[in-house]
């Protein structure tokens, strides 16, 4: 690996830096590493422009989710500084109607009667089925979940709800990108990371087993392990 190159790291809706805490622990020997905000501002720009005011001049740019959209518009505003990009249980796609509803539904109910209220109906989706009865696990995401709040929700939302398509960007990423699914993954499916893997030249798919939408929690080992070959 390219132990000097820094990483910026970008956790997903309702994350912190713990969903990549494994990751860091392994990554960041010899690697400088940051775990961006992803809850700072509630546009796709605002948030792009927050990390890239922070970041080194060169980087590496993986992003979950969310964190995925983020890095499609840190590409577009600073595509000479990103050196090589990993999509992690993410998808190119801009929401669906259906989708956007959702999303104003589940922001009108935070702000009414807080993220206790909103997790329950987001949970099944984080996990794999597998990992639904697991504590830990279940215990990760709603402390993330309560470090994140009510504004901080809202925040990304608002950005995710105006974010732009990037399917039409694919073909022109011209680094070395690796794009990662968890097997199990029902938010961002299987088949959403084959679509960007093609569109992009060279992509390397890599699929994580025994791991839902939050794969960095859940399969810890093979996520660390894909984002090492990645940097190497």
């Amino acid at each position: 690996m390219n132990a000097q190159l820094p990483l910026i790291l970008i956790p997903g809706l309702l994350n912190t830096a713990r969903l990549w805490a494994d990751q860091v622990a392994v990554l960041g020997r010899g690697r400088p590493i940051t775990v961006a905000d992803s809850a700072a501002a509630d546009t796709m720009a605002g948030l792009a422009d927050a990390v890239l005011r922070g970041a080194p001049e060169r980087f590496a740019l993986a992003g979950l989710s969310m964190g995925g959209y983020m890095a499609f518009e840190i590409l577009r505003r600073a595509p000479l500084r990103v050196d090589r990009l990993c999509l992690v249980d993410t998808t190119a796609r801009s929401d669906t109607a259906e989708q956007s509803s959702r999303r104003r539904m589940l922001m009108e109910l935070a702000i009414r009667e807080g993220i206790d209220a909103v997790l329950p109906m987001l949970m099944p989706g984080f996990l794999a089925p597998r990992h639904h009865a697991d504590a830990r696990l279940v215990g990760i995401v709603e402390e993330m979940s309560n470090a994140v709040g009510v504004e901080g929700f809202v925040h990304q939302q608002l950005a995710n709800l105006g974010r732009a398509d990037s399917t039409g960007d694919l073909a022109r990423i011209g680094i070395p990108t690796t794009v990662l699914v968890g097997a199990e993954d029902q938010i961002t499916p299987k088949d959403r990371a084959e679509e960007m893997a093609s569109a992009i030249p060279g992509a390397t798919l890599v699929v994580i087993p025994a791991a839902g939408h939050f794969s960095p929690i859940e399969n810890p080992r093979a996520v660390t392990a894909a984002l090492q070959a990645w940097l190497a």
